[in-house]
């Protein structure tokens, strides 16, 4: 959630930041809720005022013997108290109004964010790794999982529906190899503490990390009122972790990952790689999630990136990490870097992480702060993929096929999947 002294103070800022996300949010109501609100909120001041000093009239008087006259302003002050009462209840009711418009603002993106109006505007800042030539027709995933009895995407539509995948023998054994070793890596080398938490969270963890309410449809929820939410990343429980609370700051940094299953509706995506494992409703994913100090969350967030990165370079993927333009940057995002791995069925790069520098976004949402001297100041939260591991999967019995129809398993995971060969 952004300040709503932006809105107050400089509204031109939030034009301009919703003109290069091109969305075209309406800055009109929020701003007539907030005069509103400033309005009644002097009108409140100025009759609380009057009865403080009213009511030390009444002591004065008291102490001086002139009950009557005590009783008199007693009795006005009665009536005042009736109208106060219901202009507080007023101005909490616009103040809840103000808030629920405010949950509809994307975050304001960085300075140095390059704009654009699509993700052909995405800017290329690094490739590591040549993308192999093969001397025979590739396969895809697909055919690949399918020939080998790894993967059988026929019979988990029929246990499901469309958009998931049932992993067989050593493709099973692959994918849980890929999430011990993400978790040894960033637990072991990168610091990160390792959590195991909720999949089915309320709705206030959901609105912290900015999925509610603006993007209830690409959820799935319980039958229960009020609904559980099934997580759609370990981000939403990791990042909620210290809501409403102040972190001590001698704790800052706090890295936090968790491998879990996430669920998403895809509900954006009809007719979007149809074919295959990219686009799931269940997919498997290790999060990274930082809770930092303001002026360490832009070092915090390249360290993040090289976190995630060393996954595709242990495992010698050829990658590529671009920045993310205006409009294809996230809703909670300030700035994000996507990780890409080379697919060769597809003769191009794919989305296999998102690295996210939210700031103080999400932390305003929940009210994760630490002390500053006397006062208290909101933290600065990021998040990333490290990484999405049934696309990882994917990129690794692509990339690792032979021309045999088997598939070489990278060195730096034998020691998890037992095996060098499929």
């Amino acid at each position: 959630m952004i300040d709503i002294k932006l809105i107050r103070e400089n509204i031109g800022i939030v034009k301009e930041n919703l003109r290069k996300r091109r969305t075209d949010v309406s800055l009109d109501k929020i701003a007539e809720l907030e005069n509103q609100r400033l309005a009644l909120m002097k009108e409140v001041e100025v009759a609380r005022a009057q009865k403080n000093e009213a009511s030390k009239t009444i002591g004065e008087l008291m102490k001086s013997g002139k009950k009557e006259e005590a009783e008199k302003i007693r009795e006005s002050v009665k009536l005042s108290t009736n109208t106060l009462s219901e202009k507080e209840k007023e101005l909490s009711i616009l103040q809840e109004k103000t808030e629920h418009e405010l949950l509809y603002l994307p975050n304001i993106i960085s300075e140095d964010v390059p704009e654009g109006g699509s993700e052909d505007d995405n800017k290329e800042i690094s490739r590591v790794g040549e993308p192999r030539i093969f001397d025979f027709e590739v396969k895809d995933h697909v055919d690949l999982g399918t020939d080998l009895d790894i993967l059988d995407l026929e019979r988990a539509a029929k246990l499901s529906g469309s958009r998931f995948a049932l992993f067989k023998g050593k493709g099973a054994k692959l994918e849980r190899a890929l999430i011990q070793f993400m978790l040894d890596l960033h637990t072991n080398e990168h610091g990160y503490t390792e959590f195991m938490p909720p999949l089915l969270v309320n709705a206030k963890t959901m609105t912290g990390t900015g999925n509610l309410p603006k993007f209830e449809e690409d959820l799935f929820k319980t039958q229960n009122d009020p609904p559980y939410y099934l997580i759609p990343t370990s981000e939403v429980p990791l990042a909620n972790i210290y809501r409403d609370e102040i972190i001590p700051t001698e704790l800052l940094p706090i890295y936090a990952t968790a491998y879990t299953p996430c669920f998403r509706s895809e509900a954006g995506a009809y007719g979007r790689d149809t074919r295959g494992m990219i686009r799931q409703h269940q997919f498997d994913k290790v999060e990274l999630v930082k809770y930092c100090l303001p002026e360490e969350s832009e070092l915090e967030h390249k360290n993040m990136l090289a976190n995630a990165e060393r996954v595709l370079q242990l495992l010698e993927l050829p990658y590529r990490v671009v920045v993310l333009c205006s409009s294809d940057i996230g809703f909670g995002a300030a700035k994000t870097y996507d990780i890409e791995v080379w697919l060769p069925s597809q003769n191009k790069y794919r989305e296999i992480s998102s690295i996210s520098n939210c700031k103080d976004f999400q932390a305003r949402r929940m009210m994760i702060r630490y002390r500053k001297g006397s006062k208290t100041e909101l933290v600065h939260t990021l998040n990333g993929s490290g990484l999405a591991v049934g696309r990882t999967w994917i990129a690794i019995v692509e990339n690792y096929q032979q021309s045999d129809g088997s598939i070489v398993i990278p060195e730096a995971l034998r020691k998890y999947t037992g095996f060098d060969k499929i």
